[in-house]
């Protein structure tokens, strides 16, 4: 099996392609150890020490080192440990757990808002946002919109990413904006 890698924008983060699906549906942010205990492969490469956080997305595990790790010492480990889980076929999240069913992030309440703009937001987001941040191995999702105001969570290695406030300033709002004019500024949460 090859795993190829890729870096991404954030220099912290590097995207493992393992040639399979990751996840079938949806993605899954792990901040640290406590929160991969439901996944024996997020807990196996935090286990490894020096890294920061692990995201999965639909065809690509990425992997956020801690300040100061060089990729050069971390990356044959991660290799490793991603060798080792998709060889053995052992299942992504252990049975039974919560976490092997997708869960949908907090949202705002924006039950107030029009729901025709909240719906044209979501689709920009999940047709042209999310696909081209995938790409670079993160994810952003919808948390809500209220008063003009888009607000979205980052994920993988867009979390802490050094140009992540350029994308969501200059990409991100300026989409949504052209094609959503009710839309006034784009917000992290």
């Amino acid at each position: 099996m090859l795993i190829q890698t890729e870096p991404t924008p954030n220099p912290a983060t590097l995207k493992f392609l393992p040639g399979r699906t990751v996840m079938d549906s949806g993605t899954r942010d792990f901040a640290s150890y406590e929160d991969a205990e439901a996944s024996p492969l997020a807990a196996a490469i935090f286990s490894i020490g020096d890294v920061e956080g692990v995201f999965f997305g639909r065809d690509f595990v990425s992997v956020t080192a801690a300040p100061g790790v060089e990729w050069r010492d971390l990356k044959p480990q991660v290799l490793e440990v991603l060798l080792d889980h998709f060889a053995s076929g052992a299942p992504l999240f252990k049975a039974g757990t919560a976490a092997d069913i997708f869960i949908a992030p907090e949202e705002l309440d924006d039950s107030g808002e029009d729901e025709e703009v909240v719906a044209q937001i979501r689709e920009l987001i999940d047709t042209r946002v999310r696909p081209a941040v995938a790409r670079d191995g993160g994810d952003i999702v919808y948390r809500g919109f209220k008063q003009g105001t888009v607000f979205l969570a980052m994920q993988g290695a867009c979390s802490g990413c050094p140009s992540s406030t350029m994308t969501l300033k200059q990409g991100i709002e300026s989409l949504l904006k052209h094609y959503v004019p009710e839309v006034e500024t784009v917000q992290a949460v």
